[in-house]
């Protein structure tokens, strides 16, 4: 009976840890096919490029934590929502960033990083206050003083990028027909009004091309960029749904957390995207664009996930996103800690060093060896919950 019950066991830890796996791939490859997708119809629906990366884009990409966090608060499941966004955070820079620098330290323009960085240390510092009350609660007004740094992020994107933007929009090779003198002088409805605007007026088959990037638009690409879009949309959905699901099955048979599962396992899952995207700034040389990533990812995980999910626990069950005191005690210092020391150094010296990604590494093994051993009773850093 007993030889049954441990095989019985072990089957469903088995069959836990696929679900997670799968979800975790439906996740990453989902998000993958969706920001393709979103950039694509974004720019040949004519919305200017610069909008594009710096709302489209990095929305799109930190959707993964999104939905995986709000999936998980509205399950009740507020630990695993807050450590999943706060463990992202620490992920991306601890890790992920550091990995990134101490292959190829990253140089930067001050003043095109500057204002981000400051929005990033200010998000974690107004969370961690909103956070630090008697109550150990974010309530949903406290939510929409973060979410005003949110608002704050978003205008500096958009005006940054609009600075570095040679050209509000792509210019684009019209069919034969409609090259007329009177187009050339004025703009014609394929310049006002984009790409698939004038195929769904204009019926048009023949193939278009963008000069700035060289694309050739053709109507199997809008469907086939449409079902990429709605396809990664749900494998998202999908794959989140499973993470959170079978993260706090996991959780509860391996008798931790839900809070240590969302800083861990859940958070380093949902960073794969940037992780990818990291290794290959880095074999291109490009460890700028890695940073640049991190730190508006980041952004969002702190100002906009944590408070989607305040506000959904108020909504919901009527009451404030609970904090837990692995949370308080050890995952925001850490977070404000390591979001510190990555940028301060590099604002001062207008740079980063290889120094700097070795002992955020170093600093990134000792908070999860720290956590790891709270939960095992070994030390004792915060109450287990």
């Amino acid at each position: 009976m007993a030889t049954t019950l441990c095989i019985m066991e072990a089957s469903s830890m088995a069959g836990c840890v696929i679900l997670l796996i799968l979800g975790i791939l439906l996740v990453v490859k989902g998000g993958d096919w969706f920001v393709d997708a979103a950039s694509w119809i974004a720019e040949v629906s004519g919305i200017p490029t610069f909008i594009i990366g710096a709302t489209i884009v990095s929305l799109a990409t930190t959707l993964p934590e999104i939905l995986v966090s709000s999936i998980a608060a509205g399950q009740g499941n507020a630990g695993m929502a807050i450590g999943n966004a706060v463990g992202s955070v620490n992920c991306n820079i601890a890790l992920i960033m550091a990995i990134s620098l101490l292959f190829i330290p990253a140089k930067f323009k001050r003043k095109d990083y500057a204002a981000k960085m400051v929005i990033l240390l200010v998000a974690i510092s107004t969370l961690w206050a909103v956070s630090a009350t008697a109550d150990g609660t974010v309530t949903w007004w406290e939510a929409l003083i973060v979410l005003a740094v949110f608002a704050v992020f978003m205008i500096e994107n958009v005006l940054s990028a609009k600075r570095h933007s040679k050209a509000i929009m792509p210019a684009v090779d019209a069919p034969e027909e409609v090259k007329t003198e009177k187009t050339e002088q004025k703009p014609s409805f394929l310049e006002k009004h984009g790409v698939l605007a004038y195929y769904i007026n204009k019926q048009e088959s023949k193939k278009i091309t963008i000069k700035k990037t060289g694309m050739v638009i053709e109507r199997k690409d809008i469907v086939k960029n449409v079902l990429l879009f709605v396809i990664g949309a749900a494998a998202i959905v999908i794959g989140a749904q499973l993470m959170c699901d079978n993260g706090s099955m996991f959780a509860s048979k391996l008798g931790v957390s839900d809070d240590l599962i969302g800083v861990t396992i859940l958070a380093v899952g949902t960073s794969l995207p940037e992780l990818v995207t990291t290794i290959t700034a880095i074999v291109k040389k490009k460890s700028d664009l890695s940073v640049g990533n991190v730190i508006g990812a980041n952004i969002i995980d702190i100002a906009l996930i944590l408070p989607i999910c305040a506000i959904i626990s108020a909504a919901k069950f009527g009451s404030p996103l609970p904090i837990s005191p692995q949370s308080a005690i050890l995952d925001f210092p850490f977070c404000l800690a390591a979001a510190a020391f990555a940028v301060i150094p590099a604002l001062i010296m207008g740079k980063f060093k290889r120094w700097q990604g070795a002992v955020m590494l170093a600093g990134y093994i000792t908070y999860i060896t720290l956590l790891v051993l709270n939960t095992l009773g070994t030390i004792s850093i915060y109450p287990l919950g």
